[in-house]
């Protein structure tokens, strides 16, 4: 099938890679010129683990093309894909998506013959009926269906997650639509992926109510650490005996400093926004969002309390930056709010992550940044470790401690047990546990 994905971010071109692997002829559109000559040129402007290779293969073989020309790509097109940013709207915190509506009005007069829009962007319930209305009214004549088909993809992870999806979910309101999402996701016949067809607005409201679920999961199991601490308990422990209930599952119960990246902030955000319009408040969602908030700012205060309460003149080394491993992506971070909270102190801060340093630069200053693990931690007078890379998992910590002024570790991940750091003469600090 011949298909466009309008937007070449993180969703459009780990979407189009992955449908051009399928052997579908996919062409990946932006505005951004200088992107789009990156990446022609091979270039990758993300990090995700085995993108570049995908995108170089596809390329390689034609299935995979780059172009800041819409109206070309999208002429002759089965289904156009739109998976521009819709970030939250300054002010209200509603998505923005005058990048959404701009590129329907933009399809519209570029369309040849019969084309299922779809939109691939996290975008509030009613978005797919008014594009549907800017379409038809930039071209009245036009043949044409609005479609719903938001994606899951975990940063890091993200090509096992489309190639292997837990379900595919298509919103659309008629037949000829459903046949043709039917056909783009034929490939994954074989792996016997869901496919769920509902209406639109249930389509749209399905990606919402799925990211609010799971940041209402890390909200609590976080909450939940801050009682295992106070009482003695053990939250690991907790996380496994309540995870072992199918019910409930075990997967965002990891305690830690709270979430962060591109989805869940803006999405409960987003969704809590969009229940205030219908009269229909989400105390549920509201309280998930404050308690996230507050807790990226207490971690750096249980920093200042395991170096005595007082960290003015002195400097704490941060190993992790990005949200999560196995991405560059910094938005939302909990490491932003707590060195922040350490500078605020009167902390110098020196930072190390293995991606992310480029894009913290943009939106952290006055840190200075190291080029390991070690060099990070040498002469500091704690370290505090906040993104679970897996470099990190097996430090050789006795010479960690050697390297440290004073030998204080506070870990945000729970990644070392709590005997064994101490018995290297550490002063140790995790999350819900004793």
């Amino acid at each position: 099938m011949r298909i466009v994905m309008v937007g070449s971010g993180y969703v459009g071109l780990v979407s189009g890679a992955c449908f051009a692997d399928f052997g579908h002829s996919v062409v990946c559109v932006d505005k951004d010129a200088a992107k789009i000559e990156a990446l022609q040129q091979g270039r990758i402007p993300i990090f995700e683990p085995g993108l570049s290779e995908l995108v170089a293969k596809n390329a390689r073989d034609g299935r995979l093309v780059f172009t800041t020309d819409l109206a070309t790509a999208v002429a002759g097109a089965e289904a156009v894909f739109i998976g521009v940013g819709t970030p939250s709207r300054r002010g209200d915190g509603h998505a923005d998506l005058s990048y959404v509506f701009d590129a329907a009005r933009e399809i519209a007069h570029s369309l040849t013959g019969y084309c299922v829009v779809v939109t691939k962007s996290t975008v509030p319930v009613g978005t797919g009926d008014e594009i549907e209305r800017i379409l038809r009214e930039e071209r009245p004549e036009i043949d044409v269906s609005v479609a719903s088909n938001p994606e899951f993809l975990r940063e890091g992870a993200a090509i096992q997650d489309f190639k292997r999806p837990d379900r595919i979910v298509v919103g659309c309101e008629d037949e000829r639509a459903k046949e043709v999402m039917t056909q783009v996701y034929r490939p994954l016949y074989l792996n016997q992926a869901p496919l769920l067809f509902t209406s639109r607005r249930t389509s749209e409201l399905i990606k919402y109510a799925a990211n609010a679920f799971l940041a209402t999961k890390i909200g609590f199991i976080n909450e939940i650490a801050d009682l295992c601490e106070a009482t003695g308990a053990n939250v690991q422990e907790v996380a496994r005996g309540i995870g072992l209930d199918n019910r409930i599952g075990s997967k965002f119960l990891h305690a830690g400093p709270g979430y962060g990246g591109s989805c869940f902030p803006k999405d409960t955000l987003a969704l809590i926004r969009t229940a205030n319009d219908y009269a229909t408040p989400l105390s549920i969602v509201e309280s998930v969002v404050t308690s996230n908030d507050k807790r990226k700012r207490a971690m750096a205060r249980r920093v200042i309390a395991a170096c005595g309460g007082e960290v003015r003149g002195k400097t704490i080394a941060l190993l992790g930056l990005t949200f999560k491993p196995n991405t560059d992506d910094m938005r939302e971070a909990p490491s932003i709010a707590i060195i922040q909270a350490l500078q605020d102190a009167g902390a110098k801060v020196r930072a190390y992550d293995p991606e992310g340093v480029e894009q913290a630069q943009a939106v952290l200053s006055g840190v200075d940044y190291a080029a390991s693990a070690f060099e990070c931690v040498t002469g500091a007078d704690a370290v505090c470790l906040v993104t679970e890379w897996d470099e990190f998992r097996a430090l050789d910590l006795a010479r960690v401690k050697g390297l440290l002024n004073t030998p204080i570790m506070v870990d945000l991940r729970n990644v070392y047990r709590p005997d064994e750091v101490r018995k290297l003469g550490f002063t140790y600090l995790s999350v819900g546990r004793a």
